[in-house]
């Protein structure tokens, strides 16, 4: 079900990647908010999340404290901040709990990350396309 509203920064949500072209993701993964669009409501920034670790860990990788999802089981979650995505609030959903409401209704999770791993993630974006001061020192 699309989500119905624009989410803030630092949520984490399920996104459908499907539809792109590889080496695009073209599955559903959780991904992390990065930032809301200024002028389009239906239009987030996000970076998806991994269980699997890097082949050769760079500064646009950023392995998570802890895996925000509650009845994962992975016990790694990196977030790959070098594969930012412009996507449409019809592409994401929130995380179900697996639970159902006594009405029948299903329960969702309105998850977050701390603002010391955005900070993070961040960085990492900034790497990862090359934003970064010490990227800039060395183009020089």
């Amino acid at each position: 079900m699309p989500l119905p509203y624009q989410p803030k920064p630092r949520a984490v949500l399920l996104c459908d990647f499907r539809g792109y072209i590889e080496p695009e993701i073209v599955k559903r993964r959780p991904v992390i908010v990065l930032k809301a669009h200024k002028t389009n409501a239906k239009l987030v920034a996000v970076v998806p999340r991994s269980t699997t670790k890097p082949l050769h860990v760079r500064e646009h990788h950023h392995q998570l404290a802890r895996n925000p999802l509650p009845d994962d089981s992975a016990k790694e979650v990196w977030v790959k901040c070098d594969m930012v995505a412009v996507v449409s609030t019809d592409r994401l959903d929130m995380i179900r709990s697996g639970r159902r409401r006594p009405d029948g209704r299903r329960e969702y999770l309105r998850l977050q990350i701390g603002p010391d791993q955005f900070d993070a993630i961040r960085r990492g974006v900034m790497a990862g396309l090359g934003l970064s001061r010490e990227r800039e020192a060395e183009e020089s």
